[in-house]
Parts: structure tokens; sequence; C-alpha cells
């Protein structure tokens, strides 16, 4: 129960957060990065540990592609921003569902564990938390469905 409430508690502080940032604008420090996927790259699997250059997965059904912190993102994401190694936010057209789905599958691919106690789906957010993560870090993710659009922050945490 305490681990709910932490979560719970976790949840609302990011979600008030990006409805700050939305309703706002955003802010003015650190300067956003917005990603492209380079032309002609065609690797078949992502890279997580190098932030050297941005990766695509051609053979995944469209093309996606990694944040410079090596975080995978979906084919159609959009508004990146990207805050360098810890953090990245983005909007696709996925519903929670698939966006759930799509990370389980692409970090399970590449070594990750889900801490399934931590997977937490509610009144059209959710947030999940992997294992895995070379700095010894936990991989987490959260999102909130705004109705056309899912709202996705990633974050390496000390959990």
């Amino acid at each position: 129960m305490k681990n709910y409430r932490w979560v719970s508690a976790f949840l609302v502080l990011v979600f008030a957060s990006l409805a700050c940032q939305t309703v706002l604008g955003g802010g003015s420090n650190p300067t956003p990065t917005e990603v492209f996927p380079p032309a002609g790259n065609t690797n078949d699997s992502f890279n997580f540990n190098d932030n050297s250059s941005i990766n695509t997965n051609e053979s995944s059904g469209g093309g996606s592609s990694t944040s410079t912190a090596g975080f995978p993102l979906p084919p159609d994401a959009e508004s990146v921003t990207d805050m360098g190694t810890n953090l990245v936010t983005f909007q696709t057209k996925m519903s929670i569902d698939d966006v759930m789905k799509f990370y389980r599958d692409e970090l399970g691919k590449a070594g990750y564990t889900e801490r399934k106690d931590l997977t937490v789906t509610a009144a059209g957010t959710f947030s999940m938390v992997f294992d895995g993560d070379p700095s010894g870090k936990a991989l987490a993710i959260q999102g909130v469905d705004f109705g056309g659009s899912t709202t996705v922050t990633i974050s390496l945490q000390d959990l």
C-alpha cells in the first residue's frame, strides 16, 4: 500500500509538471532538442548506450528511433523534448495500452525487466518502471492520455 501511495504522489507531480509545461509553453532553460532520425540509417536494433547519434530501427514496422539518451521512441513521436541523458518527453497518437506494449517489447529486447509491482494504470494515466540500465538507475516511463494523443515522459530515477 505504501508503494501505491508513493507512485500515486509521484504521478501527480509528474502530470502537474507536464500540464504546467503545456499550458505555459515550456521552460526557457535548457534548450529542447528535437530528435530526427538520420537519413539512410538502417540499424536493426537499438543501441541504448550510444549517446553519439540517433539510431533508427527499420525492421519494427515504421522506423522507431531513439533519443540522444538512448531511450526508444515510437515511430510517430512528435514534440520531442530531449533533455540529454536523463529526461525525454514526447507526444504520440498511440493509446496508453499501445505505448505500454511498445516499451515492454523494445526494452525487453534490450534486456530490461519490468518492475510489475510498480506498473500502474488509472484514469487515463500509466506509470512503468524497468531495471537493467547500465547506469544502475531505474527507467521510469509515465504517460497521460489527452484524448487523441498521449504525452509520455521517460527518465532515469534512483528508485
